[in-house]
Parts: structure tokens; sequence; C-alpha cells
């Protein structure tokens, strides 16, 4: 009984008969969330009522209470099952009459007081079931501040006393549950879910493991450089560092191994490179979307703001990778790597939905209208080929695998919601933001810290939608009110509630690295910390010169894409200490300084530190060259 209460749920191992079941009723789900976005259901509140209800329905009958439930589905879960469509075609059904109760003036009728209640359980346990008690211990304890808050003194105070009132925002309102992260995955989030599944289904994942290896497999520390790449790929469909780390790792952690690197290093290589693919543009997994909605950006808007920063994190965890192969004299890998003619053999027909997705967005075609020309691109694009081609059964699999990897979002999400319902109530979001500017008494760079700092922390062992969420509600006012930008800040919150995923002491994705590295997490852990040092930068740097988000003059956009090259290079080589050879403490400090007047929003600045930062560079470069020249000679 007692681990029911403080771990985490397990997907069942069921018979093959109940899994088909599971799997066919999953993918009836889908079929209609499909259906219901793009051609039924317009209200947010009944949309957000069926799909929680459905996911909440199959969760408890796929989703043991424990790691050690039986893999049988017990009379408890299916009572839940049934409790969660009961209160799904309760509120459908009186979807009018809740949509016009008057809060505090309308009371409530015994089955609303019953259904509301049942809802809020319900959630609690989804949600400790998908993420674990970490998430469900801050939504509780948000929940008791809005519930009891009232007995405090002024400021942390508030004078909301009425439970009812409590439950008819959190339960009643596109304000709670229902409100816009539950929305959000139930529309974008559900249908990118889909086309990540399918292209994985379909082969895409080899592709992208074959094309990385295509590019740097032969060079110094290929393995590494094809961890970085392909888990930068599979990682912005996947939305999920712990995940793309079980499914690029397995692969490319033991090669890395065999190569040469540490079990420490190759498993934080890994890390590294999955969480950024939270960040990478076009998908960023799910918590992009909840950015544009919540802050009103289009979403177009994100994806282009996010292109550089994302490819500058890159650039830096791949230099640091070569700077570390060249450091301790990895010779290429001998092992035999696709050719061209073998990665776009079938390959090819993988590049056409993402194009697809891309020309979309674009255009300025709706997120939920591109999710959908991606999944329909990825289905067609696979018939063209025997290899890629995918069976009736198959795409009843995919549709069913997606509901079931939505899961763990959706009670996130759900989750989330209620901490924002009550927030807004309370207004402890602003109290939190007036004693974050309070404690940094209102300096800029110092709110800046004390945002990361606070972010991270609310992120550790959450999934990141969860944690951007908390963070938006909590810091964003302080950003807001020292006229901070809403695009820029909240990319800001979003890259730390990222990297929360890779930072000790919890780092959820090293335990996963650790698990097939056979190494110490906390090892990994801090040295996916350094690898990832340029993230923990680069939300500084476009914040302080929004041209790194491309969102100035294009001359600015340019010096800036530049000096953000030119920054990374040199970053990265700071934290190795090594170019070509070991570099000097007087060097780094003076690449450090290069780096910080590198992406100025300054022209002058950033000249003087691009080119200073280039002649730095260039100097190990050409004698890099030079004793790899010798070397051959003397071989």
């Amino acid at each position: 009984m007692i681990g029911t209460l403080v771990s985490t749920g397990r997907r069942r191992d069921l018979a093959a008969g109940q899994q088909r079941a599971i799997v066919v009723v999953a993918a009836i789900f889908s079929a209609w969330v499909i259906y219901a976005n793009l051609f039924t259901i317009s209200d947010p509140l009944v949309l957000g009522i069926l799909f929680v209800s459905g996911i909440y329905a199959i969760m408890f009958a796929a989703i043991g209470a424990t790691p050690n439930a039986p893999d049988r589905i017990p009379f408890y879960d299916i009572a839940l099952s049934l409790l969660s469509l009961a209160a799904g075609i309760f509120f459908f059904v009186n979807a009018t009459a809740i949509a016009d109760r008057i809060s505090l003036l309308d009371p409530f009728t015994p089955a609303q007081l019953f259904f509301g209640i049942s809802l809020l359980l319900l959630t609690l346990e989804a949600t400790r079931r998908t993420t674990g008690m970490g998430l469900t211990i801050v939504v509780v304890a948000f929940l008791a501040y809005n519930w009891f808050g009232y007995l405090l003194p002024p400021p942390f105070g508030h004078g909301v006393d009425d439970f009812t009132y409590l439950l008819d925002i959190l339960v009643f309102t596109t304000d709670g549950v229902f409100g816009v992260p539950i929305q959000v995955v139930a529309s974008y989030v559900f249908l990118f879910v889909m086309f990540g599944t399918f292209l994985s289904k379909a082969g895409g994942g080899e592709f992208f493991f074959n094309l990385a290896a295509l590019l740097t497999g032969r060079t110094r520390g290929g393995p590494a450089k094809i961890a970085v790449i392909s888990s930068g790929l599979y990682g912005t469909m996947s939305g999920s560092p712990t995940s793309d780390v079980v499914a690029t790792g397995s692969i490319t952690i033991p090669v890395m191994k065999r190569l040469g690197y540490s079990a420490r290093f190759a498993g934080a290589v890994e890390v590294a490179a999955s969480t950024g693919g939270s960040a990478m543009p076009p998908v960023m997994g799910s918590a992009a979307f909840i950015l544009a909605e919540y802050t009103g950006v289009d979403y177009k808007a994100v994806v282009v703001a996010a292109v550089v920063p994302a490819l500058l994190y890159y650039l830096g965890v791949f230099s640091q990778v070569h700077l570390r192969a060249v450091r301790d004299d990895l010779r290429p890998s001998e092992d035999e790597m696709p050719t061209v003619a073998q990665t776009f053999r079938t390959g090819w027909v993988f590049l056409l939905p993402i194009i697809g997705i891309v020309v979309a967005l674009l255009s300025g075609y709706s997120p939920t209208f591109t999710a959908g020309i991606g999944v329909m691109g990825v289905i067609i694009a696979s018939t063209l080929l025997k290899a890629t081609r995918l069976s009736p059964w198959q795409v009843i699999e995919g549709l069913g695998e997606t509901t079931l990897r939505i899961l763990p979002v959706a009670g996130a999400c759900a989750a989330a919601g209620l901490v924002i319902g009550g927030l807004s109530m309370t207004g402890l979001g602003m109290k939190a933001a007036n004693l974050i500017l309070v404690i940094s008494n209102s300096q800029p760079i110092l709110t800046l810290v004390i945002a990361a700092v606070v972010t991270i922390i609310l992120g550790l062992g959450m999934p990141t939608p969860s944690a951007y969420i908390l963070a938006a509600v909590l810091v964003g006012p302080a950003l807001a009110q020292l006229g901070y930008p809403v695009l820029q800040s909240h990319m800001f919150l979003l890259y730390f509630a990222v990297l929360s995923a890779l930072t000790p002491p919890i780092a959820v994705a090293a335990l996963s690295a650790a698990a097939i590295a056979h190494e110490d997490p906390f090892k990994i852990a801090f040295t996916s910390v350094k690898l990832a040092s340029i993230g923990f930068m680069l939300p500084f740097a476009f914040v302080w010169n929004p041209a790194l988000m491309l969102l100035a003059d294009p001359l600015s956009n340019t010096l800036a894409v530049v000096g953000g090259v030119i920054a990374t290079l040199a970053v990265a080589t700071v934290v190795e200490a090594f170019a070509s050879k070991p570099v000097s403490p007087a060097e780094r400090l003076l690449m450090l300084g290069s780096a910080i007047a590198a992406v100025s929003p300054f022209q002058l600045f950033a000249v003087a530190g691009i080119a200073i930062g280039a002649v730095l560079l260039a100097r190990h470069l050409v004698a890099g060259r030079r004793a790899s020249v010798q070397q051959n000679a003397a071989g």
C-alpha cells in the first residue's frame, strides 16, 4: 500500500489479447482526436472534457499503480477507468450548464460536487502514475495553499476561503484541468506526437541515425558526433530527453565506449544531445506549443526565434566532443558506415513530410493543420517504397502507440492546469514575482539569474512542459515587470526548464544513460552539465541581444549569428581547456571575454569580440593542421 502512494506506475505487460485490445481502443481514441481537431469540435471546454476522460480511462487500464503492479487490469483500475468515462459523459452532457455557471452564486448539485471532486482526485492519481511523486507533491502543495492559504498572514495569505469556489475554478472552467495546457496537448501536441510515432514506425529513426553516421561517422570521435546529431533530430520529435536517451543511447553509448571514450563521457554526450532536442525546431517537443498558446505568440514566430539558439547549442556540444577526441587522440571508428546510396535509398521518403511541415509552418498555417499535414504526409510517403510501407495493423499500432505515448504529457499538463487555476485565483504568481524582484532589488541580471535557478529547481524530476508552465506562472511576471519582451523571457524560461532534465541532483535523463553506460548517474549528470555549458549561457545572451533570435534588422541578425558561432566555439575551447594543444588560463580568460563581446548588442563591441575570438581560434586551427601534417609525415 505504501508503495502505491509513493512510487510511479509502469506500463503493464498484458497478455497478447488484452494488449491488442488496449492498442485498438487507444487507436480509436487517436482517430477521434484527429477527427475532433480537424473537423468537428471547436469548443475548447468540450474538447478538454472528452480528451481528459478518454485519456484517463486508457491510462488506468494501461499503467499500473506501482512498478510491481500485476500484469492484468485489477478491479480497482477498471473502476477508475469507468469513473473517468462517467465523469466525461456527465461533463459533456452538462457542458452548456457548466459553461453558464456563475461562480459563488450558483450552488453545486450533488452530482456536480461528486464528479468535480472525483475528477480532481483522478487527476492527482493520473499525475502520480505517469510522472511520479515530484509533480504530484507540488500540485498537492498548491492545492493546500489554495484551500488553506487564507489562514496565512499577509503578504502570503489570500482571501479565498470557499472550497466550492476552488472546485469551481479548477474543474468547471477552462482555467483549471481543462485549461490551456491540456487544450494544447489535445490538439497540437497529440498530432505532432502522432507524426513522430509514424515517422519512427516507418523507419525514420534509422534514417536519422544513418544520416548522422554518413555526415560524421568517419571523423575523429565519430560515434559521439553521431549521437549529437541523431539525438537532436530524434529529440525534436519525441520531446522527451529520457526516451531519446533510451532510443538512441542504446546504440551510441556502447560504440563510444568501444572507441575509447569513458563511460562517464559517453553517457554525458547522449544526455546533453538528447536534452537539447526539446529546444530544437520545428517541433521542439510539446513545451513550445504551450509557450505559443500561453503567451499568444504565433507558433511560427516561436520556431523562427528558436532556430539559431538551438543550432548554437548543438554546435557547442559537437565542438566539445571533437576537442575531446583530438585531445585523447581518438581515431575514427573502423566500423562500417552507411554510404550515401544506402542512406537515401529509402530515407529520402522521410524528408518529404518534414519539408511539408516546415513549408506549412512558414506559410502561416495553424500548428494543428501543420501537424495533420505531417501525419498524412508520413503515411502517404511511406507507401512509396515497399521497405517503408506500413501495413494496416502497423497503422493501427501507430495510432494506439500515439495515445500511449501521450499519457505522461497529458497527466503532467492536466496537473499543471490545476496549478495555473489556483495561482490565478489566489494571486500567488504575482506575489512570487514580487518576492523575486525584492530579493534581486530589481536588478535585471540578478533577476535573470534567480529566474534561471528557480526554473531549474521547479523542473527537477519533472517533464519539461510542467517545469515551463510553473516557471511561466511564478517567474514570468517578474521578467515582465522589468520590461523583458514576452518571447525572449519565456524562451529563457523554456531553456532552463529543458536543461533541468540534465541538472543534478535528480537529472532524470542521466538516470537512463547511467543504466546503459554502467556508470554513476551523478558523474554522468555533472559531465553533461559541462557539455551543455553553452546552453546555460545562451538564454542570457538572447535576452541581452534579441538579434540572436532573429528579432532585429538583417545586419544585426547576421552579426549576431556570426558572433554566436565564434562565441560558442570559444566557450567550447574554454570549457575543454584544449584546442590544438592545452590552452593557458590567460588565453582562456581572453577567449571568454571575446565570447561575451561577440554576442553584444552593441555592434562595435561585437565586431571586436568576433575579431579577437576568430584570431585566437584560427591560431589553434593552423597549429592543429600543422601538427597533423607532421604526424602523418612521420607515420
